[in-house]
């Protein structure tokens, strides 16, 4: 079985169901390049039920930090970022991934917004109202971008 299989497997990638994640540690590589495996890592890392706050809803922390929008897009993500190749970027809006183009080996691996609305609607009632549909997802400071290194702090 090859490291990017077992890694699947060992993340039950595509069950779509919470389920405890543990990032990969060493020097055996899953992805197509360190950047991609650097971006897996941290996404992981910031759901290992010793990091994150509520792992299971994917919760980072902060009550709402999310690392993924809900469990079929964190296999999504998973999935696209050990296939991406060194030219590639991948674009994730609000925990989802959204889009794959190709770049150059100089270009970010991965772009990622979150919560983004246009100021008229900018308020928790309708964020609120986005997120219960699914559409939306608060990522915190560190949480949505798979940056969260622990409670001491940014």
């Amino acid at each position: 079985m090859t490291p990017k299989d077992q890694l699947l497997k060992d993340l039950k990638i595509g069950c779509g169901k919470p389920r405890p994640v543990k990032a990969p540690t060493g020097s055996q590589l899953h992805c197509k390049g360190w950047y991609q495996e650097a971006a897996l890592r941290m996404l992981c890392n910031n759901l290992d039920p010793d990091n994150g706050e509520n792992p299971d809803e994917l919760i980072v922390y902060g009550g709402l930090g999310k690392a993924a929008r809900n469990w079929d897009c964190f296999d999504a993500i998973v999935r696209t970022l050990v296939d991406l190749e060194n030219n590639e970027t991948l674009l994730v809006q609000s925990g989802k991934p959204v889009g794959v183009l190709t770049t150059h080996t100089a270009a970010p691996r991965v772009l990622i917004a979150n919560a983004n609305i246009v100021p008229h609607w900018a308020n928790w009632d309708y964020f609120h109202e986005l997120d219960k549909k699914g559409l939306i997802m608060y990522g915190q400071m560190t949480a949505g971008s798979w940056i969260y290194i622990g409670t001491q702090g940014i």
